[in-house]
């Protein structure tokens, strides 16, 4: 009779940690940026922006239908962090820039106005911390000083 009790401990086992395991929410953080320079890229002239909007999204990988949203606001340094309950495994989860609070540098910068983040527990990554990649806004005009410095980046080539 024991061993018949033990034998089905370990047949449960498997249900009961991925019950634990699935209950902990993702702690999905970023930060959001305005490229002073228009570099497309984070410089040392980059500012992070306070009060932007960020959403995350997941679709459907097939019907490409929205299943899941979550909005955040940066803080004083322009992270932001987001709480996400549930696994997404089989959805395309992406973060976008929503808004900036920043009437000078509003404008979403072409291919870093999103990233790519994985939000399921089912591809071997063990915590729930999630990072994507910093996304930014853009100036209409870059400051001064920015053409010497985007230079400087090149010197070695």
């Amino acid at each position: 009779m024991s061993k018949q009790l033990v034998l089905i401990a370990l047949c449960l086992l498997p249900v009961f940690t991925t019950a634990l395991v699935s209950s902990n929410p993702f702690r999905l953080k970023g930060r959001v940026y305005c490229d002073t320079c228009n570099a497309g890229f984070e410089t040392s002239a980059t500012t992070y922006i306070a009060g932007a909007t960020v959403r995350v999204e997941c679709l459907d990988r097939y019907t490409m239908s929205l299943k899941y949203t979550l909005s955040a606001v940066t803080d004083a340094t322009g992270t932001y962090e987001m709480e996400v309950p549930t696994d997404h495994g089989d959805q395309k989860c992406e973060c976008t820039l929503v808004k900036s609070p920043d009437s000078k540098c509003a404008q979403p910068s072409i291919g870093r106005n999103r990233a790519t983040v994985i939000l399921t527990r089912n591809n071997g990554m063990n915590n729930d911390a999630r990072y994507a990649n910093a996304m930014g806004f853009a100036t209409t005009t870059p400051l001064p000083g920015c053409k010497e410095l985007i230079r400087s980046y090149f010197a070695d080539v």
